[in-house]
């Protein structure tokens, strides 16, 4: 009885959401093996090879891998499930895209975006935008989850390394799938869900030019910049930015609502923040519900002192 972990990677680097649930493999207290399916990833297999609790890393290679398509994934993968009971992904659109089909062709249920491990059949997860968390048993013969990563701290390295061994590509089923292009936007910031430090802004900032206002105290302090639904959808900002229940799920160390009400869709994707900071004129916004520290007060005049002053104890 053994569990399979699908790392997430991009053949240079291994995601760091793998890593959290790599952690959260520690839980079910049985062997961890790691699969790395792609393209030329003898890297990303040689550094998952040496992380704590790793006792093998199966390597999948072939050219149809390039560009983690499902549809090219799933035959290779049922074939290596069926000497395992758990097998798990982080709840990213990597592992959101992957592990459904698995799931669907393995014929259990999948567990979806899980934050606690109770025992090997007994998950916590949340439901209704985070309001409520359930706790779902299962007696699935295979064991298929999502790992939220912002639940589980990092796993460590460690200094001994895992056994690697080759594992034949198995051909999809389906034919005539055809990669096209694929677009990602760059930036200088650090990336929203794995960054230390995220300021984010709503609708309050009223304008596109105002959310240079946020962009002047990430920049300072080295932030990712994030965003409320509202402000997406008026267009202030574009949809990478949305932080909430349809946007993205992000746990920094510290997080600045600037001019962000708190909806339940927006506190969903923030709320496991380690320190929450709000700024708000209006001083019943359900975001103060959340936040460790709240400034109640007109943006416009805040926000400039605020970073003014950073810059100025910077400085010193």
């Amino acid at each position: 009885m053994s569990l399979l972990l699908i790392a997430e990677h991009d053949h240079e680097t291994i995601a760091p959401a793998t890593f959290a649930v790599l952690t959260a493999a520690e839980k079910f207290s049985v062997p961890i093996h790691v699969i790395i399916m792609g393209s030329s990833c003898q890297k990303v297999t040689e550094e998952i090879s040496f992380y704590e609790n790793v006792e093998k890393v199966w390597i999948v290679e072939n050219q149809a891998l390039s560009h983690f398509i499902p549809e090219n994934m799933v035959n290779t993968l049922l074939e290596l499930a069926k000497g395992y009971k758990f097998i798990l992904a982080p709840s990213t659109t990597f592992g959101k895209n992957l592990l459904p089909r698995l799931a669907a062709l393995l014929d259990v249920a999948q567990i979806s975006d899980v934050i606690e491990i109770q025992d090997q059949n007994k998950f916590v997860r949340p439901i209704y935008a985070g309001n409520a968390l359930a706790t779902v048993t299962s007696e699935d013969a295979i064991k298929v989850l999502t790992v939220r990563p912002t639940a589980f701290e990092k796993a460590k390295k460690g200094s001994l390394k895992a056994p690697i061994e080759l594992y034949p590509f198995v051909p999809p089923s389906i034919r005539g799938l055809t990669f096209v292009k694929k677009e990602e936007s760059s930036a200088e910031r650090p990336e929203l869900t794995n960054a230390s430090i995220v300021v984010s802004g709503g609708r309050g900032l009223q304008s596109k030019d105002n959310f240079a206002l946020i962009e002047d105290l990430a920049d300072l302090l080295g932030a990712a910049i994030g965003a409320s639904r509202a402000a997406v959808d008026a267009g202030f900002v574009p949809n990478d930015y949305q932080v909430g229940q349809t946007g993205k799920v992000v746990a920094p160390t510290l997080y600045i609502a600037v001019g962000i009400s708190g909806a339940i869709q927006h506190l969903a994707g923030m709320k496991e923040s380690k320190v929450i900071v709000a700024i708000n004129k209006d001083p019943d916004a359900p975001i103060f519900q959340v936040a460790d520290y709240g400034i109640v007060g007109d943006l416009f005049t805040i926000l400039p002192e605020l970073t003014a002053k950073m810059k100025t104890v910077m400085k010193n």
